[in-house]
């Protein structure tokens, strides 16, 4: 069989993700920031949601965070097959990453690479907001 590298239709960080009786998926808490009091903070979960259309055969999708200046991964998902019998198909895969901990400010980098390939890498930026005086810390913090 021959294959067609599918195109990845999203790639979207999330609190949580359901899935009705009917196969649709909700998300939860999108974000492409954390804004926090303090840092270190540790996320219990978090969740990778992509899709994929356009393509035909079978590949392998491996998603990472890497930190600020790109030297490490901060978390990575385990290979994960993406399988598409035709090009009128899509493949969604939903990812938990356990107890990501964030030890410091500055854009942390979400790639998605297909058989190795980086498809998509975005921003995802970790800042620390000062409560204005006599105001309690609020932020993004996690549930």
């Amino acid at each position: 069989m021959h294959s067609i590298i599918p195109d990845l239709q999203s790639a979207i960080l999330c609190d949580d993700v359901r899935q009705e009786r009917n196969g649709k998926f909700i998300l939860i808490g999108l974000f492409d920031a954390i804004m926090i009091p303090q840092l270190p903070v540790r996320y219990p979960r978090l969740f990778m949601v992509s899709r994929w259309c356009s393509g035909e055969g079978e590949f392998l999708q491996h998603s990472r965070i890497l930190v600020p200046d790109m030297s490490a991964s901060l978390v990575e998902g385990q290979k994960i097959p993406v399988r598409l019998p035709n090009t009128e198909a899509t493949a969604t895969n939903v990812e938990a990453f356990l107890n990501v901990e964030f030890r410091e400010e500055g854009p942390h980098w979400v790639e998605i690479l297909l058989d190795g390939d980086i498809k998509i890498r975005y921003p995802l930026r970790v800042s620390i907001v000062k409560p204005p005086p006599g105001q309690p810390p609020q932020g993004d913090l996690p549930a």
